[in-house]
């Protein structure tokens, strides 16, 4: 289902070849049942509703919300496929696919009826008189599906899988992520999708999901390309979680997962030549192109582990030797079957085990995991040369695919310490070793402070958005200083998440705004204590904060209270704190900062 009410616009069947149409046809066969998610275009950085009178690239559609797809979603009749239709689209700067969700499951019979009605309504309302009554009826029509969307329904039918199909025109790849999550949770779960030229299918397991993001009750889901051209054009068919008919099973070919997550190696003669055990590590070399091939996986996003039967203190002190340790996220080296090691390596990483490519040079070893793991690829060490050029290990390399190994170990080492830390959590933090590295904005930075700027909302104190044109202007001026923030830990980077903007003459922070990432980790706290302790002395009244209050920031906005910040008056919404130059000068000595500005007028 879709934005019909919102959406004019239609395109010829004959736009696609007929062999790519039967390949959309291909999945009625299977499937029983599927939800009927209210997909809407939306964007990356919305900031809701002030974007709309901010944004530079704001376009409105008949209903008044904005156009991020070039010509909308247009619908291309297709009755042989699952939903009897295709949605072209052509994607615009920062736009996605989204929509909340829930697990409704509706017999395909059902679920066509439904889309029915849902054209025919739409036709309706583009058939009202006037403008303003349409813009009124169509807010109304999608606020139902909305509605329906975030019911907590009860889930008689467990779905199997998350099933997307796409054709791609081009002659390039496209990659899309896709991510769902709860409000409630702490990481939502995301996979990256890779749609080749021609026809695609993809199939996420629901367990795969439910390990990582709990489904019952309403969610949000949404799928965003990755590093594409503006304009990229793609089309979708199924879009939605889906039952199998029975005997279709969870390995029907036509629905199984075509990328490769995670490359699983052996390390006796598979990885290197020779046997530790027997051989020593004096005799032991690796196999000729290992490293390289190591690298490019590990470029592409493609996670790498080991299941060997080995001394895992000697296998490991080996793989340090060479240097490669570091690539290989939860390896099982032990003496125990190959096949619980990949299960365990699977659980760890929260993926599917149908995504797990294993090498191995014995055939024994090869059909133990073949039997115990259904769905596993297997791959005869003799063929590890081919590995690159498989077309499920195929994936563009992009910034996100290059980060992907490093941010998914950081996140899990913080996730684990904070689950064996003994103590209080102010005391975790503070063993966390947070550093925030305070530097000034210049034209190296100045687009992710734009991105910051556009994006921001839970954690913007001020409400202010900037343009490019505004930023830039802000480099030249000499009666205000600009903070640009880095944050890390000892676990890894969080990257930029902060700007700020003081007026040294009151002196004022006139904005302040953060990533919601560090929310909960007192960088907030920290950095409001420098810039409290920096300007302190600089005027005789203190330092003020122009705080405009909103449902999203009140939370966060709970930071002045904690410093002892007290109101003096408001003005347009925006209201005037102060820190008195009497009290007692904030730190609790849990981030540490490295300032690498230059020093106001007046210092402690």
């Amino acid at each position: 289902m879709y934005e019909s009410e919102a959406n004019r616009g239609f395109a010829p069947a004959s736009e696609l070849p007929s062999e790519v149409l039967a390949r959309f046809s291909e999945s009625g066969e299977a499937i029983a049942s599927r939800t009927l998610i209210p997909w809407g275009e939306h964007c990356t950085e919305c900031v809701w509703p002030t974007c709309y009178s901010t944004c530079e690239l704001y376009s409105p559609r008949t209903d008044g919300r904005c156009r991020r797809f070039v010509d909308g979603m247009v619908r291309v009749d297709a009755p042989g496929s699952l939903n009897s239709y295709l949605l072209k689209i052509g994607f615009k700067r920062w736009a996605k696919l989204w929509s909340p969700a829930n697990l409704a499951m509706y017999s395909l019979a059902a679920a066509a009826r439904a889309e029915r009605a849902d054209r025919l309504a739409a036709r309706c309302i583009q058939a009202l008189p006037g403008s303003n009554l349409e813009r009124f009826v169509s807010l109304k029509r999608y606020s139902m599906k909305k509605r329906r969307a975030t019911n907590d329904a009860q889930v008689a039918i467990r779905p199997d899988c998350f099933l997307v199909e796409c054709y791609n025109p081009n002659a390039a790849s496209a990659t899309l992520t896709v991510t769902i999550r709860r409000e409630d949770s702490r990481i939502p779960f995301q996979a990256l999708l890779v749609f080749k030229p021609g026809f695609s299918r993809h199939r996420i397991g629901f367990a795969e999901i439910a390990q990582v993001v709990d489904l019952t009750g309403h969610f949000n889901i949404e799928l965003a390309p990755n590093d594409y051209p503006e304009g990229l054009t793609l089309y979708f068919g199924a879009m939605d979680f889906v039952t199998e008919k029975a005997g279709a099973g969870n390995r029907v070919p036509a629905l199984k997962a075509g990328v490769c997550k995670c490359v699983i190696w052996d390390l006796d003669n598979t990885l290197w030549e020779g046997v530790l055990v027997e051989d020593g590590p004096e005799r032991i070399r690796l196999k000729p192109g290992i490293v390289e091939i190591i690298k490019e996986l590990d470029q592409r996003g493609i996670l790498l582990s080991i299941a060997s039967k080995n001394n895992r203190e000697d296998a490991m002190a080996l793989l340090r030797q060479f240097g490669i340790d570091e690539y290989f996220l939860f390896p099982q080296i032990n003496w125990k079957p190959k096949s619980q090691g990949i299960h365990e390596i699977a659980s760890n990483l929260n993926i599917g085990i149908d995504s797990l490519l294993f090498i191995d040079d014995s055939p024994f070893e090869r059909g133990e995991v073949q039997s115990a793991c259904p769905g596993v690829t297997v791959l005869d060490a003799a063929e590890y040369r081919s590995i690159s050029e498989r077309p499920d290990c195929d994936l563009p390399v992009t910034e996100d695919s290059r980060r992907r190994r490093l941010f998914y170990r950081d996140q899990q080492r913080r996730e684990v310490a904070s689950k064996d830390f003994q103590g209080e959590y102010l005391s975790f933090l503070r063993d966390c070793n947070l550093r925030l590295t305070v530097r000034p904005m210049t034209a190296s930075n100045i687009e992710r402070v734009h991105e910051l700027t556009q994006r921001t909302n839970q954690m913007n104190f001020s409400g202010n958005r900037y343009s490019r044109e505004l930023l830039k202007g802000l480099l030249d001026r000499t009666d205000v200083d600009t903070y640009v923030l880095d944050c890390e830990d000892r676990f890894g980077t969080y990257g930029t998440i902060g700007f700020s903007l003081v007026k040294p003459s009151e002196p004022c922070i006139m904005d302040l705004m953060f990533s919601c990432r560090i929310q909960g980790k007192r960088v907030e706290h920290a950095l409001v204590s420098y810039l409290i302790r920096k300007y302190h002395r600089l005027a005789a009244n203190g330092l003020y904060v122009n705080y405009r209050k909103t449902k999203k920031n009140a939370g966060p906005g709970k930071v002045f209270d904690d410093l002892g910040f007290h109101t003096v008056g408001e003005t347009n919404g925006v209201t005037r704190l102060l820190f008195p130059p009497t009290s007692k000068l904030p730190d609790d000595g849990i981030v540490a900062i490295e300032d690498t500005t230059i020093p106001a007028p007046l210092n402690d």
